[in-house]
């Protein structure tokens, strides 16, 4: 007779790699704002440093998409026009303004607020098919809140009403992601997961490639430091294609629970990486946010699972 363990070690090396997957894609994808933040340091603004990173993007969201549809029938006249909307909601404009709101916000806010975006697909939910909430997940959505209007409040305490106008913008900027979420759930059936991404990243991509000979003249592209260039490279590579192609990996190992689980290393990640990269403050003020909304989103997620 075999060994009945014998069989479990392939899928303990799955679980095992698929927590590494989730766990770097976490991490890598946190580093979009300490990135940004180092390239604000060279002079550049918003519209041109969003050009760049979606410039070096393109190419990688196109050949996902291809590598995606490959053997697959081509998109209907209603998905194409879907995922044009849903690039532009969920991608270009949430990108967009959260650069925009970097401008004026340290990177360990930004990931904290972007981190509340469960509870922002919950609420819209609520508004737009009454779906209910429980006791448990109200409490968990006021623990993150709280978390958040704690170093919020210390942010505008030091820098003022640029700080309000950073954390709206980046609050707006998660609203937009989590519409496309709400709104990608019975297209993904349709179209697969990793194709309407490698599609919707692409419109946004050609959206801020688009926007920025409208919203600057052409030769300020030239005028940026070399420092720019790299940054946003490795922007768009590191922190940008290849978190979606291991957090892809993770679900089809572990599945989404335990991907969104080991995701929860993000803004910790971020903070971290803000205070050793950035030298921004780590206070015991944003210790405290940080781990009311750390907690929060555990809670919630747990009571909505």
């Amino acid at each position: 007779m075999s060994d009945p363990e014998v069989p479990a070690a392939p899928a303990r090396g799955a679980a095992w790699s698929g927590l590494v997957f989730a766990l770097a894609g976490s991490i890598a994808f946190s580093g979009k704002a300490i990135i940004v933040k180092l390239a604000y340091r060279y002079g550049v603004d918003a519209v041109t440093l969003i050009m760049y990173r979606m410039l070096f993007a393109l190419p990688i969201f196109l050949a996902m998409a291809w590598w995606a549809g490959r053997g697959q029938p081509r998109l209907s006249g209603r998905d194409a026009l879907g995922v044009v909307a849903l690039g532009f909601s969920g991608y270009y404009l949430s990108s967009f303004l959260d650069f925009m709101g970097l401008q004026y916000i340290s990177a360990s806010l930004e990931r904290l607020i972007m981190y509340l975006t469960p509870t922002i697909v919950m609420l819209l939910g609520w508004l737009l098919y009454r779906k209910v909430f429980t006791r448990v997940q109200v409490a968990g959505m006021a623990i993150s809140y709280a978390g958040v209007f704690m170093v919020f409040g210390r942010e505008v305490s030091l820098a003022g009403a640029h700080a309000a106008l950073g954390t709206l913008l980046v609050f707006t900027s998660t609203v937009t992601y989590a519409i496309y979420l709400v709104y990608s759930g019975q297209m993904v059936k349709r179209v697969g997961s990793l194709r309407l991404v490698g599609w919707a990243t692409s419109v946004a991509c050609v959206c801020c490639i688009v926007q920025f000979p409208l919203l600057r003249p052409l030769a300020t592209a030239t005028h940026v430091a070399p420092e720019v260039i790299w940054l946003s490279l490795l922007n768009a590579t590191l922190c940008t294609a290849v978190p979606v192609l291991l957090v892809m990996m993770a679900i089809e190992r572990v599945g989404p629970a335990v991907s969104a689980q080991a995701g929860m290393v993000g803004p910790m990640s971020t903070i971290l990486m803000g205070v050793v990269i950035l030298g921004e403050p780590f206070t015991a003020w944003i210790a405290a946010g940080s781990a009311l909304v750390i907690a929060g989103i555990f809670v919630f997620s747990r009571a909505s699972r």
